[in-house]
């Protein structure tokens, strides 16, 4: 059993991850928000989903699938590195 007392593992939650690359954008972390979230995109399946967890030792989506929290969280993530001033400004490129 796991430290909860629970049969199992568990893995990176990843809508705590999309919120990381939202808080990494907001906060004019532009560049470390935008590799977090390639990474994080290179993981969905070939059908572009998402799942609760990532498994990163073998590579592998894990948990609750597809996880309707991951995509919200893809959906906010992308959001936040489109616009500035908290969404109310689009993002010129440069």
């Amino acid at each position: 059993a796991g430290m909860d007392g629970l049969e199992g593992r568990e893995y990176p939650f990843l809508m705590c991850s999309f919120w990381l690359v939202e808080q990494h954008a907001m906060t004019g972390r532009d560049a470390e928000a935008t590799a977090i979230m390639e990474k994080l995109l290179s993981i969905r399946s070939p059908l572009g989903l998402l799942s609760e967890e990532y498994d990163p030792a073998s590579r592998r989506l894990a948990g609750n699938f597809p996880q309707a929290f991951s995509h919200l969280a893809l959906v906010r993530a992308a959001h936040a590195l489109a616009y500035d001033d908290h969404g109310k400004t689009p993002r010129t490129s440069t």
